[in-house]
């Protein structure tokens, strides 16, 4: 594995940026079911950069700890870029952070359709007083590939435009 998609380096170097920005990060998760978080918190001294982690991966769960309205759910379902938005704002809304993201996605090796076929995962990030920004990804292979390539993702993704 190199240090580029290994995720506990790429949560250091993100710890780093968000030090010398002087930023705070939380995370809302579903797939991964807090694989995010737990790379974010293997780097030593996170608690100066990393304030929370939601393992929402119920519906109820998006409802009722971030905010995620049934009307969205209902609409778009819990694999969507609205319920990811609305899931980053949740987290805003319910922290002191500066920074948010939010993964939800189907892992499998089942609950995929041809509309959202497995592997298929939701990120969105948003700093406070900004909207979200929303992106999906295909990821192949099997539930822990797709789990774990989602945080790398994720990962790059806060390093590149966090």
């Amino acid at each position: 594995m190199s240090p580029e998609t290994d995720p506990e380096q790429l949560a250091q170097r993100l710890g780093e940026r968000l030090s010398r920005a002087g930023l705070r990060l939380a995370v809302a998760e579903s797939c991964t079911g807090g694989w995010l978080a737990m790379a974010l918190t293997s780097v030593p001294g996170s608690s100066d950069w990393f304030d929370r982690g939601y393992v929402t991966y119920s519906n109820r769960s998006k409802q009722e700890m971030l905010g995620v309205r049934g009307q969205t759910l209902a609409a778009h379902g819990a694999v969507s870029g609205q319920t990811v938005a609305e899931m980053t704002q949740g987290v805003l809304d319910g922290s002191g952070v500066d920074l948010a993201l939010a993964i939800s996605g189907i892992a499998g090796p089942g609950g995929g359709s041809a509309e959202k076929p497995v592997g298929t995962v939701w990120f969105a990030w948003q700093r406070r007083g900004e909207g979200a920004r929303v992106e999906r990804h295909r990821f192949a292979g099997d539930r822990r590939q797709v789990r774990r390539q989602a945080v790398v993702f994720a990962l790059e993704r806060l390093l590149a435009d966090g």
